[in-house]
C-alpha cells in the first residue's frame, strides 16, 4: 500500500468534489437519491492481521447488533445463521432508527444440525436447517450514547425462512418447467441481494442445491431473487422468474435513460455470466409497490464481453442457437424454459464464462458498472479482480459497452478474492473479501492473513488503489456492507467465525466474544467513527 499511515480524506476531497458536480447520475441501487454529507476516507488503514477479533483503524468501533440464536420479537423467534448481506431502512427518515434485513446463507452441521445419520438428515435437523436459513427483519436503534442495540418489542420484527410461502412471479409461474407450481416453500441459501425504488428487499438464492436436496424440495423452485417488504407483512413474498434461475449473488437496481428498470446480477460459480434485466415498461414513482410488476415483464441478457454486447435471453435465440440439438431443442421449447435454465441458454447463445462474479453495482457517479470477480482457479486467476463495464452513452438500456479490469487481486494491491461491494459519497468503492477459510493464512493467501474490507478510490489520482479499513476473526469473511443515509454507520455482517471447527467443544473462533457464549456466532456489527466534514 502507497499510503499507508495518511488520512486519506484531504487527498481526495477536490477530487471527489468535481466527480459529484459532473455525475449524470447521482444515485445507484442503494442510495435512491439520498443526499450524504459524511466522507468516508478519513482513517489511516490497517495492517494485515491473524486475530480473533474484528479490527478497526483507530477512532472506530463496533457494536454486535443481533448474532446467532438471539431473540428477535416477542414471538420468540430467533436471529438466523451465516448473516450475510444487510440492508438498512430507516423509520421516519432517521439515521439512528430503522429497520435492518440481514440475510440468512446456509447452515452448519457442527454448530446447527449436527451430522447426517446413515447418509441423510431427520426431519428434526431438516427442520432447523430451513429455519436457520433466510432473512431476519431486526428493528435497531442508535441510543443517547451512541450504541446501536435491537429492539426486541419491534412490531416489526420477523423472520422469513425455509417454510415461509412465496408467489412465484413471471413467465416461469405454473409452468411445467417448475413442475406446474404458483407457490413455492421459503426461500434458503440466501447471499447478497439488492434494494428496488418502491423500497423493498431483493433477496438472492445462491448455492441453492444442497439444502434443497437435503430437504427433498423440488430444486426448480429455488435459485431465483426474492422480493420481500420488511415493513409490510401482508405483502406476498415472491419469487421473480424473469430474473432468470442461477447461483444468484446480488442484484442492483438502476433505470434507463427512458426510465424503465434495470437489474444487474452475478452468477456466483466458476465461467459463469453477468447478466442485466430491463423491464418492458418504465418505473412510475407514484406506483409505489405495484412497480414491483416491472419484474416480472421484460428481457434478460447476458454479457458477451468478447464483442461487449449483452445478448437477448429469449426462447427464439436461444432456439436458433440450438438449431440441429434435438436434445436442446426438446429442452428450451418456452421462455420458461429459459429462465429455469437460465446459465446453460446463456453459455448457449454466447455469453462469456467468467470468474466467479459475485456482487455487481452500479456507479452512483457516471452509471458505470463494477463486477467483483472473485477468482477462477482452473485459469489461473487465484486472487480474483474487480471489472468495471462503461455501458454506451452511460446508459443503462444500452446493448452495448466496452470494459477494463479496474483493480487486480493480489500481493501488490493488498487484497484477494473481492466480493460485496458498495459506494460511497466520495465516489470510493467499498469491498469486502472472500479468500475460503481452508486457504487463510496458507501458501499464496498468507500476505493477506484474515479476511477484511478495504475501500478503493475511483477517481483521482489513487484510484484503484487499496487500503484496508477492518479485519475479521478467525475464519470469518466480511459480507454486506451498508451505511446509512448520512454515512455514520457503516453495517457488516461477520460471516462463519471458526468454520473450520470439526468438535463443537473446541472451536477456532470464539467471536464474538460474548459472555455465556459457548461457540463462535455469526453477527451482525454496526461500525461507528465516521466524522462529519462541512
Amino acid at each position: 500500500m502507497t499510503v499507508a499511515s495518511t488520512g486519506l480524506g484531504s487527498v481526495l476531497s477536490s477530487d471527489t468534489v468535481n466527480a459529484q458536480e459532473n455525475a449524470e447520475f447521482k444515485a445507484s441501487s442503494h442510495l435512491f437519491g439520498k443526499e450524504k454529507r459524511v466522507a468516508s476516507l478519513n482513517f489511516t488503514p490497517i495492517q494485515p492481521s491473524k486475530e480473533d477479533e474484528v479490527i478497526l483503524p483507530k477512532g472506530y468501533k463496533y457494536d454486535v447488533i443481533a448474532a446467532y440464536g438471539d431473540v428477535i420479537n416477542n414471538k420468540g423467534e430467533k436471529f438466523g445463521f451465516n448473516n450475510d448481506f444487510t440492508m438498512y431502512l430507516p423509520i421516519n427518515g432517521s439515521n439512528r432508527h430503522g429497520l435492518l434485513w440481514v440475510n440468512h446463507e446456509y447452515s452448519s452441521e457442527v454448530f446447527v444440525s449436527g451430522p447426517k445419520k446413515n447418509g441423510a438428515f431427520s426431519q428434526e435437523q431438516i427442520k432447523k436447517i430451513l429455519e436457520v436459513q433466510g432473512g431476519s427483519i431486526i428493528e435497531i436503534e442508535r441510543d443517547s450514547e451512541g450504541v446501536w442495540k435491537m429492539n426486541t418489542d419491534s412490531k416489526y420484527a420477523r423472520r422469513i425462512d425455509g417454510f415461509t410461502p412465496f408467489e412465484l412471479r413471471g413467465p416461469a409461474r405454473g409452468s411445467e418447467a417448475v413442475n406446474g407450481a404458483k407457490m413455492a416453500q421459503g426461500t434458503f441459501a440466501n447471499c447478497s441481494g439488492g434494494r428496488t425504488p418502491w423500497n423493498t428487499v431483493l433477496s438472492c438464492e445462491e448455492n441453492f442445491e444442497e439444502t434443497a436436496a437435503d430437504a427433498g424440495l423440488d430444486d426448480t423452485h429455488y435459485g431465483w431473487v426474492v422480493e420481500i417488504d420488511p415493513f409490510d407483512p401482508n405483502f406476498q413474498p415472491r419469487k421473480h422468474t424473469a430474473l432468470g434461475r442461477f447461483n444468484h449473488e446480488n442484484a442492483a437496481v438502476g433505470t434507463t435513460k427512458d426510465g424503465r428498470l434495470v437489474v444487474y446480477m452475478g452468477d456466483d460459480k466458476k465461467d459463469a455470466g453477468v447478466y442485466k434485466y430491463i423491464s418492458k415498461d418504465k418505473y412510475v414513482e407514484s406506483r409505489g409497490k405495484e412497480n414491483s410488476k416491472l419484474l416480472e415483464e421484460g428481457t434478460l441478457y447476458v454479457a458477451d464481453m468478447k464483442q461487449g454486447r449483452w445478448l437477448p435471453l429469449t426462447i427464439e435465440e436461444v432456439r436458433k442457437a440450438a438449431d440441429g440439438n434435438a436434445e436442446l431443442l426438446e429442452k428450451f421449447q418456452t421462455q420458461a424454459d429459459v429462465c429455469v435454465h437460465t446459465h446453460e441458454a446463456a453459455m448457449l447463445i454466447g455469453g462469456t464464462p467468467t470468474d466467479r462474479p459475485e456482487d455487481v453495482e452500479i456507479s452512483p457517479f457516471d452509471r458505470s458498472i463494477f463486477i467483483a470477480h472473485t477468482n477462477n482457479d482452473r485459469h489461473g486467476n487465484i486472487h480474483g479482480h474487480v471489472t468495471r463495464f462503461i455501458e454506451k452513452d452511460n446508459d443503462l438500456g444500452s446493448l452495448e459497452f466496452h470494459f477494463e479490469i479496474f483493480a487486480a487481486g493480489g500481493p501488490q494491491s493488498g487484497f484477494s478474492a473481492p466480493d460485496n461491494l458498495s459506494f460511497d459519497s466520495d465516489a470510493n468503492l467499498w469491498t469486502v473479501t472472500d479468500i475460503s477459510s481452508g486457504s487463510l493464512n496458507k501458501n499464496v493467501f498468507t500476505p493477506f492473513a484474515n479476511n477484511g474490507v478495504f475501500v478503493i478510490p475511483t477517481v483521482g489520482e489513487h484510484a484503484g488503489e487499496a487500503y484496508q479499513f477492518a479485519s475479521a476473526p478467525v475464519e470469518a469473511e466480511m459480507t454486506g456492507p451498508w451505511f446509512t443515509p448520512d454515512e455514520t454507520t457503516l453495517f457488516l455482517s461477520v460471516q462463519h467465525p471458526g468454520e473450520m471447527t470439526e468438535d463443537f467443544h473446541h472451536p477456532t473462533s470464539m467471536w464474538p466474544h460474548r459472555a455465556g457464549d459457548n461457540m463462535p456466532r455469526p453477527a451482525v456489527i454496526a461500525i461507528t467513527g465516521f466524522k462529519y466534514e462541512f
